[in-house]
């Protein structure tokens, strides 16, 4: 498989994954991140740290937002609900260093 070929299936992929997240408002970041290791912020950081190591200006609620598909306090107040005492339990056990 040539390069530009393996590129393209790549970035099909990600927009393959970030329409399923949409697809999936009900899944909470921080299920994610228990269950994963990573959830849509992580994407929104990578995102933006791809852009800055490519010398593209962009800020941190700007890459969010393309993971988002709007901006993240809009989403955020929209679809995301108080993290329950189970999920914070989960994640202090398998994220010490967050």
């Amino acid at each position: 498989m040539d390069a530009q070929t393996k590129l393209e299936l790549e970035a099909a992929a990600f927009r393959r994954l970030l329409a399923h997240l949409d697809e999936r408002k009900d899944v909470q970041n921080i299920d994610m991140m228990n269950l994963t290791g990573f959830c849509r912020n992580c994407l929104g950081r990578w995102y933006h740290e791809a852009a800055t190591e490519r010398g593209i200006d962009m800020d941190r609620e700007a890459a969010r937002e393309v993971v988002y598909g709007m901006p993240y306090a809009a989403w955020k107040a929209k679809y995301q609900s108080e993290a329950t005492e189970a999920q914070k339990d989960a994640f202090a056990k398998s994220h010490k260093d967050h």
